[in-house]
């Protein structure tokens, strides 16, 4: 079972950043997504750039959600884009061909093959369950997975409300990799948290 850990600054207090996804990384995260959709441009600046150095020491990529420019600008290992964000080719052409981008194909097939296309490294599927991040969301059935999994040859990612109590659901019907946020970042103790998810 593979960790993809999503930053929230909502739920991340600022002075314990890092020190709080470093405990997601030593609880088993083996990708980090930061995503901050305030336009405090200076802090995401700076909160990127060590969170990249963070990754880095624990040798595990670093993307950033939704903006090619943040991540061209620290060096970041690639982007996570949604439908209304800048075009696969363009963030390609930016960012370089070593880039890792991925993209939210919600519960459509034809936008993940579409994306695979265009050069996408991996797509994401979601929300199989209830998702307190996006509770308005357009649920995706494990059925979509399946179908996804027998179609598709890149890496799959999963997001939408998984827990460690029905993770083994979605592995099993093709995820590769469970995208969390508040199953992580919303809980107490998130060395636990994340340890909960590698059981």
């Amino acid at each position: 079972m593979q960790l993809y850990a999503i930053t929230d600054n909502s739920l991340i207090k600022e002075e314990f950043f890092l020190e709080t996804v470093e405990k997601v990384i030593i609880g088993g995260a083996k990708i980090i997504q930061y995503r901050d959709k305030s336009h405090d441009q200076q802090r995401r600046f700076q909160q990127a750039q060590a969170l990249l150095k963070l990754c880095q020491q624990y040798k595990i990529p670093l993307l950033i959600n939704d903006d090619v420019a943040l991540a061209q600008q620290i060096g970041a290992n690639g982007v996570h884009l949604g439908k209304n964000d800048t075009d696969i080719s363009m963030a390609r052409a930016k960012l370089g061909n070593k880039a890792i981008i991925g993209v939210s194909c919600y519960n459509q097939l034809s936008l993940a093959k579409g994306a695979v296309n265009s050069g996408a490294d991996y797509v994401a599927f979601g929300r199989f369950f209830q998702s307190r991040t996006k509770p308005e969301a357009n649920s995706c059935s494990l059925k979509l997975l399946s179908e996804a999994r027998q179609q598709l040859s890149c890496p799959i990612v999963a997001i939408g409300g998984i827990t460690p109590d029905n993770a083994n659901l979605v592995m099993s019907a093709g995820a590769d990799y469970l995208a969390v946020i508040h199953g992580l970042f919303g809980q107490i103790d998130v060395l636990a948290a994340a340890q909960a998810y590698n059981l």
